[in-house]
């Protein structure tokens, strides 16, 4: 794959992203026996395809979208949410690539909860990074990043490119 000039360092590579996954569907499976998992597009499909594949526990799958800039902790874009899982009663898992801000986690989290009668709501992302804002509801990920650097691969992108990089690296 070409690699791009903005591509720095790499901060996850291809077996510790598999690994990180590995260590979030043990948390799920410990905690869940049927779930309904919504997945943050276009950043959450990768780290999704991934997780699933390795959940022990029923699933049912559905899709939200909220455009922002990574990063950008005053997120007001439009949360697009056709629901095609009725929620109602059911244990609900929100999955994104990764908790940058957070503010658009947050307001994901809100609407789910304000907007139908879910029995509960989680987060599963493969890492958060240190100055995310808090968020009241479990999460489950693999890695606490120790910088807020900007980061592209594995579902996030830089100027909307590179979500298909098999790694995680620094952005130059």
């Amino acid at each position: 794959m070409k690699t791009n000039t903005y591509v720095g360092e790499v901060v996850l590579n291809e077996a510790q992203i598999q690994e990180g996954v590995k260590r979030v569907a043990q948390q799920l499976n410990q905690q869940f026996d049927d779930a309904v998992v919504i997945t943050v597009v276009p950043g959450g499909i990768i780290f999704t395809a991934d997780l699933v594949r390795q959940l022990s526990f029923d699933i049912s799958m559905d899709y939200i979208s909220c455009p922002h800039i990574p990063g950008d902790r005053n997120n007001r874009s439009d949360i697009v949410y056709h629901q095609n899982v009725n929620l109602k009663g059911r244990d609900v898992i929100l999955i994104d690539d990764a908790i940058e801000s957070g503010g658009t986690m947050k307001r994901l989290t809100e609407y789910l909860s304000k907007n139908f009668a879910i029995k509960s709501l989680s987060i599963a992302t493969l890492f958060v990074k240190p100055s995310r804002v808090d968020i009241p509801v479990p999460q489950y990920f693999a890695y606490e990043m120790d910088s807020d650097e900007l980061l592209v691969g594995y579902g996030l992108p830089w100027q909307d490119k590179s979500r298909n990089l098999p790694f995680i690296s620094k952005v130059i």
